[in-house]
């Protein structure tokens, strides 16, 4: 028997979320409403950004399972085993810390207000856990370092010494400070994916403008996908990475040039950057594979920071966990840069020549030639990509 003309276009299936169903914790309606009148009689805990970050990654589905901040038992699990009690992966805590005054306010079973630094009412947590933690455990099962340098070890550290855990409702989203049209959230996203009819979606995140050896490795992945989802990183990272305005404009104009038109779709991810090298290479597969995506990008020294991680421990780590269970395909791609030899971007997997023959330039050497407007090799970036760098360097030289 054929296929009908209806199944032919229906739209294909996606891949199931983590855990298997797609988490919506965004308050609508009278509920919306009554919550919004109750936050000002209710005690409150004020959020900085990484923790609006959370909040909003829980609500929109991006952190399914979780329906809002840990309690102690999810929370010890995800520290000593990597795994959420029931056994699912899970990499990273997500927390909601107090200080002493403001925790000594809150008692088990109470609802309080989530406000952002403006002081205005973001969600509602209901308190169903106060509990005290190890941050020196957490810091070094996590980062794999107790080093206070550490940017993600630093976030640790400045935490108030308790913990509200419980589940939460968003009441007032936070509008997109900019580029509205790329937050795409994950029931968003696997909307796309299924009317393009992508079965096989790989994702590739960033926290810094592609080059070509980053352009090299997502069109090696297109190769076996349908589609490809750049979904850069735009929520709280460290002090020097380049700014999410600049680094959208650069992804616009190689989409506009050098990718195939209606095989890739931009979108930002409104996660908080952890540098936790191995640890969040998981999570970041995880998120993607909430947002609809079978695959996902694992590149050299994946999320990390300084030399606090070997290379390719981020590959190594997906070793420590059952496929099924991860329920996402990672892709594990070496050092790759153009090789004059062999006239073409290559890899150390797949290059026979020596470094002399390798155009190579580090972060520190791009970013002085930058500065100085010299436009690096067109092999190492495409200079469009360096102009609109360039650009930006001298904007912020002039502020």
């Amino acid at each position: 028997m054929g296929i009908s003309e209806t199944e032919m276009n229906k739209p294909m299936e996606t891949i199931a979320p983590h855990g298997g169903t797609l988490v919506n914790r965004i308050a609508e309606g009278e509920q919306r409403k009554e919550l919004i009148a109750r936050a000002p009689g209710l005690a409150s805990v004020t959020l900085n950004n990484k923790e609006l970050s959370d909040l909003l990654m829980i609500a929109i589905g991006g952190f399914s399972p979780l329906t809002g901040f840990m309690g102690k038992s999810d929370y010890d699990s995800v520290v000593n085993s990597m795994r959420l009690p029931n056994g699912l992966p899970w990499t990273i805590p997500i927390t909601l810390s107090a200080d002493g005054e403001t925790a000594s306010k809150i008692k088990e079973g109470d609802d309080v207000a989530l406000l952002d630094p403006d002081g205005a009412a973001r969600g509602i947590l209901h308190v169903a856990e106060k509990y005290t933690y190890d941050k020196k455990k957490e810091a070094l099962k996590v980062y794999r370092t107790e080093d206070a340098a550490h940017p993600g070890v630093a976030v640790v550290y400045a935490q108030g010494e308790t913990l509200l855990g419980g589940d939460v409702w968003m009441v007032n989203r936070p509008a997109p400070r900019e580029f509205p049209q790329y937050w795409l959230d994950p029931a968003e996203t696997r909307r796309i994916f299924a009317e393009r009819k992508w079965r096989r979606v790989v994702a590739f995140q960033t926290r810094n403008p592609v080059h070509r050896a980053h352009e090299y490795i997502t069109k090696v992945a297109m190769e076996i996908c349908d589609g490809l989802l750049l979904h850069p990183l735009v929520g709280e990272t460290k002090k020097g990475d380049i700014p999410a305005d600049v680094r959208m404009k650069c992804y616009e104009t190689l989409i506009d040039n050098y990718y195939p038109a209606g095989r890739v779709l931009l979108s930002a991810l409104p996660a908080a950057m952890r540098y936790a090298g191995p640890a969040e290479a998981i999570f970041h597969a995880i998120m993607r594979k909430n947002y609809g995506c079978t695959h996902f990008i694992v590149g050299r020294d994946h999320a990390g920071v300084g030399d606090y991680y070997g290379s390719f421990d981020a590959h190594h780590i997906f070793d420590e966990f059952d496929p099924a269970s991860l329920g996402i395909t990672p892709l594990f791609f070496d050092y790759t840069f153009f090789c004059s030899k062999c006239g073409g971007m290559a890899s150390n997997k797949t290059c026979p020549h020596d470094k002399a023959s390798h155009v190579s330039l580090s972060g520190t050497k791009v970013r002085e030639m930058l500065a100085n407007g010299e436009v690096p090799p067109v092999e190492f970036t495409r200079p469009e990509i360096a102009g609109i760098l360039i650009e930006s360097m001298k904007d912020q030289t002039a502020d």
